[in-house]
């Protein structure tokens, strides 16, 4: 039998706090999970559908985009026509490049900005060490 985990052991295994956890079920991200005795318990696959979750949220990702993502649920799971399958790999590999294209921008910026600063680093260094040696 899978394990099975309270809410409060998953904020600490995924880092997405127990009222997180209950926002992504209430706008149905997250499908609501398997309920003893009234309290929410998660399986390890949920577990690992939260962490990735969770992970293309930091990346900058929507919610939007991310429930779109997940909206057809595991595509291994499902036994549907090839032209089915076919058209919900590809909805997923757009929202991907889509979201793959964000990213490279934002490193673009990124390298921007932390060239811009070495350069000042540079600058400030030397005019340090000029000033060290009029001493």
């Amino acid at each position: 039998m899978e394990n099975l985990f309270s809410i409060q052991e998953v904020a600490r295994m995924t880092g997405l706090s127990a009222h997180t956890l209950r926002y992504y079920e209430k706008i149905g991200l997250l499908s609501s999970p398997l309920r003893k005795g009234g309290k929410r318990r998660y399986t390890e696959g949920e577990i690992r559908l939260l962490k990735f979750m969770k992970m293309l949220k930091q990346t900058g990702m929507s919610l939007e985009d991310i429930q779109e993502f997940l909206k057809d649920g595991c595509l291994l799971e499902n036994i549907d026509s090839t032209a089915i399958q076919l058209k919900k790999i590809q909805t997923r590999a757009d929202i991907l490049n889509k979201h793959l294209l964000l990213l490279e921008k934002q490193k673009q910026a990124i390298e921007t900005v932390m060239n811009v600063t070495k350069e000042k680093l540079e600058t400030y260094e030397t005019m340090i060490g000029d000033l060290k040696d009029e001493k």
